[in-house]
């Protein structure tokens, strides 16, 4: 338990520093335009990869950084490119997916394992149950058939999404980047 309000009140005291908010606003930036390509297959159904910088930001700046930079970037994208109606159920639900990154991510080594844990466990709660909830709710169709498809994009999508944030991850650590920012990750 002390770990994990040291782990929040830690990311909590990054969302103070000029270093977040400036690193945040490169990595929204980046969510926006990757925002852009992404492909509609259905109304509740989508592939992109604007994820990215949220989960950069979360392994960057913790849980709590990484839970508002995703719900900011979220509210951002929509304003920037409308596609349906606005929710604040599914902004949530982005956030939340922020916090569970940096609470995997945070002050700990990359690992494919811990990667792939983490997205299989966004996939299921966030994904599957709490973002098909919301759109079963917005759209009015039924959670159980519009369930269906979405398991089969999440477990399509699980280990791709894994792989290119894991690989993404280690090139900017092995290039440098982290360090540039200020983050040894092998020191933490």
């Amino acid at each position: 338990m002390k770990r994990f309000n040291e782990t929040f009140t830690s990311s909590f005291r990054e969302l103070k520093q000029v270093r977040t908010i400036t690193v945040c606003a490169m990595l929204a930036a980046i969510g926006v335009i990757l925002g852009s390509l992404t492909i509609y297959i259905t109304d509740t159904v989508r592939v992109g990869f604007s994820g990215i910088p949220n989960m950069l930001a979360a392994y960057l700046f913790g849980p709590v950084a990484g839970g508002v930079f995703a719900g900011a970037l979220d509210i951002l994208k929509y304003l920037v490119k409308p596609m349906g109606p606005f929710m604040p159920a599914l902004t949530l639900i982005v956030a939340l997916k922020g916090l569970l990154y940096g609470c995997a991510f945070y002050k700990k080594p990359i690992s494919f394992w811990r990667v792939l844990a983490i997205q299989l466990v966004v996939a299921i709660v966030c994904n599957l149950l709490l973002n098909t909830w919301a759109l079963s709710l917005l759209y009015g169709k039924a959670f159980m058939a519009m369930l269906i498809p979405r398991i089969m994009r999440n477990l399509i999508m699980w280990p791709i999404d894994s792989l290119i944030f894991f690989n993404v991850a280690k090139i900017l650590e092995v290039t440098g980047v982290f360090r540039a920012l200020g983050r040894s990750r092998a020191a933490a």
